[in-house]
């Protein structure tokens, strides 16, 4: 049974929500969401579509915005943004039933509307203009969807063909597919192809899809390994991944992850400071979560001005644990090994991988303090009870007190921007 997929995306979403909040018309007024306390060379978060209109690049630098061009600038609220999202989800579920929906950003969702188009009488695009028309005239937020017989082609109809019809409305099945977009450039609109790819198809004199879908499939198999076949999949605007896929998928392993780029050049040691601050929110969180994790991962990318590659190391732990007493010394042990202490710092992450539940598999050694582990245990509850009740800054360590540290600030912060509390 062919199924009928749509994409919902909102135009310049964080500064559409900036220009609702402040009674103004984000399709004609101009406003970057920066923050003013950051330099001029701080990126953009969005834009709104007049600012695009003439040629800004969404996601520029402040100091590219010409001159000549009078905007507003709206700190980022990301926290607001949140909440948003949140109430467009509740319209979606008035509509569709939440296993029948994905949501893939914060201002992005695909919704498999199958079986729902003959419970309501319509057809996808009437039901599209139905659930557009709602969020609108409830948050003034103006949407944009791609309409397909696969998730692939409802992607494409939102990101190329939607923009350009006047009712924001795109509609692609596989043979209107493979007639109206095998010859569109740059092949960098379509989803999942970089400029990499790109460039390595160019070598080769491909240049469209409609190129890659007649190309010769070994040579494809040669330059891109397995990945050659979703490329030629998405050529033919084929795509065997379907919601109920998506739903049922469940990753092999798994891991908890924090990255930052610092404001500035941190020196060897003054990113250790950084390094056992992340660590140490990163212990909290698998307590959280009743997880423990079995080996570390670090990430440390020099500054930008060396324009050098970024390192990687990883490391087993003895046993399974979230115990910031265990697992800080090792993720030090690690930074020593694999960071050049001459070279200034820019970026970093960490990980804990191979995550399992606590208690799964986890073992004492025959070093482990038991008492000094539970009152451990205990205290990172306490912690986190204090910090759900009065705010992440409520409790914090003496470390996070030092002039380098950044805790506290991150803390302040969703997804590395100002929540607007």
């Amino acid at each position: 049974m062919e199924r009928t997929y749509i994409c919902i995306d909102f135009k310049s979403f964080y500064a559409s929500v900036e220009c609702v909040d402040r009674g103004l018309d984000p399709l004609t007024t101009n406003l970057a969401v920066a923050d003013p306390e950051r330099s001029a060379k701080t990126i953009c978060l969005a834009i709104s579509p007049s600012m695009k209109a003439l040629g800004i690049k969404n996601r520029c630098r402040v100091f590219e915005i010409p001159k000549s061009v009078k905007y507003i600038t709206a700190p980022p609220r990301m926290k607001r943004y949140i909440e948003v999202s949140a109430d467009i989800y509740a319209i979606y579920l008035k509509y569709i039933a939440k296993e029948d929906i994905h949501v893939y950003s914060i201002d992005e969702a695909f919704m498999d509307v199958t079986d729902y188009l003959k419970l309501y009488k319509m057809n996808a695009k009437e039901l599209a203009i139905r659930i557009m028309g709602e969020i609108k005239e409830q948050t003034g937020i103006v949407a944009t969807a791609g309409i397909g017989t696969n998730l692939y082609l409802a992607k494409i109809a939102l990101d190329i063909t939607a923009k350009h019809v006047k009712d924001n409305i795109g509609y692609l099945d596989e043979e209107k597919y493979c007639k109206t977009l095998w010859n569109h450039r740059p092949l960098t609109d379509f989803w999942r192809v970089g400029a990499g790819t790109v460039r390595r198809l160019g070598q080769v004199g491909i240049l469209t899809m409609g190129d890659i879908a007649h190309a010769d499939e070994d040579m494809l198999y040669k330059l891109f390994g397995v990945d050659a076949e979703l490329l030629i999949d998405h050529a033919w605007g084929r795509e065997p991944v379907t919601m109920a896929d998506i739903k049922a998928y469940k990753p092999k392993n798994t891991s908890v992850s924090s990255g930052q780029v610092l404001a500035r050049d941190y020196s060897f040691e003054e990113c250790k400071l950084i390094v056992k601050e992340m660590t140490d929110a990163l212990c909290l969180e698998m307590a959280e979560k009743g997880v423990v994790s079995k080996s570390i991962g670090l990430m440390i990318g020099y500054s930008n001005e060396l324009d050098l590659k970024a390192v990687n190391g990883s490391a087993m732990l003895i046993t399974s644990t979230n115990s910031y007493r265990e697992m800080i010394p090792q993720m030090l042990a690690l930074y020593e090994r694999i960071v050049d202490k001459d070279k200034p710092i820019r970026r970093l992450s960490v990980s804990c991988n191979q995550v399992s539940e606590e208690g799964e598999g986890q073992q004492q050694t025959l070093f482990s303090d038991h008492r000094e582990s539970e009152r451990d245990k205990k205290l990172q509850k306490a912690a986190l009870e204090i910090k759900k009740r009065f705010g992440n800054n409520a409790l914090v360590r003496g470390m996070d007190l030092q002039e380098e540290a950044t805790t506290m600030e991150r803390n302040r912060q969703i997804g590395g921007h100002k929540s607007g509390e």
